[in-house]
């Protein structure tokens, strides 16, 4: 298959500044800002100490587990991390990863392929990694991405599936009424947004900006009938509890969303060595269970990453 489809014309606004500010909304402080006692930056205006490996995550609970994982197990074979959380999305913290403010973050493949082609279409989780590494710039690098993989999807009720009898994206061409999916406000220029789904499927869909990247909100919003579909990834436990339907993508739309390493080219090789014990570790099984635990249990993310880890024998 090949890496660029023919969608030319997708998106070549992925770098609009208006999403950073949606985005940047999802954290409650600037983990960039210098420390001044509040906030979770580092210090030297948001670059690590010295000696220590700085690890950020995604405004997204789940992210926030993987790089957990990461961390903790860096810290097991006797380096120093600092943790960067809850910082935003791909227009926020991409240029602090290119900056060299962080030296690793969780990311997803598909998507962060798209972010620096917007053009890359159809292809294996094997044929996205080999692209990154052309795609990525000289400061950064991928390790080996896991078999868990967090996708996005056009998810609806088992009720509105039912009714319209939809099984696949391409369905919802056939629904005589107007489509609003909730999602991130920066869903708007995803490739797999309003513009791709109409140039693959024919479909027409409005997005509803529910900025908790696929958290409960949006699962509410789904839920209540505030809209009738929702971008909630595949690894989220409300798919099963709330009996959803995550509509089928023949066309690969949405591009293979296997977790996977974005580090600093220079990243210490103990600390590569740990992270990528955690991915091979890390199954489809695993996420989906890590994330039930936060979302269900309400067990913080070290927590979780802590016994995780000991269960596999990792620290």
């Amino acid at each position: 298959m090949s890496i660029h489809s023919t969608r030319r014309h997708l998106l070549g606004a992925l770098g609009v500044g208006g999403i950073a500010l949606g985005a940047a909304a999802c954290g409650t402080s600037d983990p960039f800002a210098e420390e001044d006692g509040e906030g979770t930056g580092a210090s030297d205006g948001g670059r690590a100490a010295p000696g220590s490996v700085a690890i950020g995550s995604q405004a997204y609970y789940s992210n926030e587990i993987i790089a957990e994982l990461f961390a903790q197990s860096i810290e097991a074979v006797g380096l120093t991390v600092d943790r960067q959380y809850q910082i935003g999305q791909r227009e926020v913290y991409i240029p602090e990863l290119e900056a060299g403010k962080l030296d690793v973050l969780p990311e997803y493949l598909g998507n962060l392929l798209q972010h620096y082609d917007s053009e890359a279409g159809t292809a294996t989780p094997e044929e996205v990694h080999h692209a990154l590494a052309e795609a990525l710039p000289e400061e950064l690098r991928v390790l080996s991405f896991a078999e868990a993989a967090d996708q996005d999807s056009y998810t609806t009720t088992s009720a509105f599936a039912e009714t319209n009898s939809l099984t696949a994206i391409g369905d919802l061409a056939d629904v005589e009424e107007d489509l609003k999916i909730a999602a991130n406000s920066e869903f708007e220029v995803r490739p797999y947004g309003p513009e791709g789904v109409k140039e693959v499927y024919g479909v027409d869909v409005t997005v509803v900006p529910v900025e908790d990247s696929g958290g409960p909100l949006t699962v509410q919003a789904l839920a209540d009938g505030e809209v009738q579909l929702a971008d909630l990834y595949s690894a989220d436990p409300a798919i099963v509890a709330n009996d959803f339907v995550v509509l089928e993508d023949p066309e690969s739309l949405i591009l293979p969303q296997n977790v996977v390493p974005v580090v600093s080219s220079s990243l210490d090789e103990e600390a590569e060595t740990a992270i990528t014990t955690v991915i091979e570790a890390l199954s489809m099984d695993d996420l989906i269970e890590l994330n039930r635990q936060s979302v269900e249990e309400k067990s913080s993310s070290a927590d979780i990453a802590k016994a995780w880890l000991g269960e596999k024998g990792l620290v």
